[in-house]
């Protein structure tokens, strides 16, 4: 065999390798380490590629490390992705990329994690996500042109849980605090007090790592106009920033 066919050969099986590397970089279970316990997803990386994309890359790039739970509504949602501990307080917005097209495939029932935005914008998501604590496709499912789930918690639900135990101050839940403290407004919480996202990390890169999951497909939107509006939940459950928490960011501020 010549040279060249050897080289040839050894071009081609590199570029195949470096194309499988590349694909199989968009399948993955991570599991998310919190100071509440940790949990895992499984991501939707055939059907939601553009957002388990979007995701993957604030993981890699490891800016959710160090970020909080700056939003939580029992028997609703937790959110997060959209705050950092780095550097202490006050808490700190992280770097977002480009926002990311909304893939409103499957629907916002109980355990699924989805992409938040601010209303009026289907296609605003940046890096903040949530968990649905139970079934909310009657709520979000058409709202703001659907929301982009695109993972499902396939273990240590019972942790996300027990977040919503917590004492809620603001909306943001707050551990070893008080309802005193939280009326204080002189007093300044701790990073103890905060839920913290440690890290995110890739554990299963598998091509398809969600095949035997039982999703629930969004047919809401197929059968009734998207609604575009900031009305009902959309602005005052998942603008960026909870307008809640822009108060106990203040306040921490300026204490």
């Amino acid at each position: 065999m010549s040279k060249a066919v050897l080289k040839s050969l050894a071009v081609a099986s590199t570029l195949s390798l470096t194309s499988l590397l590349s694909f199989s970089s968009n399948a993955t279970i991570v599991e998310v380490e919190t100071s509440q316990g940790n949990f895992k997803i499984n991501l939707h990386d055939q059907t939601t590629p553009k957002t388990v994309e979007n995701f993957l890359k604030y993981v890699t790039d490891g800016d959710y490390n160090n970020t909080v739970v700056h939003r939580l509504v029992p028997n609703f949602v937790m959110q997060t992705g959209g705050y950092s501990l780095e550097g202490g307080l006050p808490l700190t917005p992280i770097n977002t990329n480009a926002t990311v097209k909304n893939e409103p495939v499957y629907s916002s029932v109980q355990g699924t994690i989805a992409m938040a935005k601010p209303g009026n914008n289907p296609n605003g998501a940046t890096s903040q996500w949530f968990v649905n604590y139970k079934d909310n496709s009657s709520i979000l499912d058409t709202q703001n042109g659907g929301f982009t789930v695109f993972g499902e918690v396939i273990e240590g639900m019972d942790n996300i849980n027990s977040m919503a135990d917590l004492l809620i101050c603001r909306e943001v839940p707050m551990p070893d605090y008080t309802a005193e403290q939280c009326a204080d407004v002189n007093f300044v919480p701790g990073v103890e007090n905060f839920v913290t996202i440690h890290s995110i990390t890739v554990i299963d890169s598998t091509v398809v790592t969600d095949a035997t999951l039982s999703s629930v497909k969004n047919t809401s939107l197929s059968t009734s106009e998207p609604d575009g509006g900031g009305g009902g939940g959309s602005l005052s459950y998942f603008a960026l920033l909870s307008l809640a928490f822009f108060g106990l960011r203040r306040r921490i501020k300026n204490a």
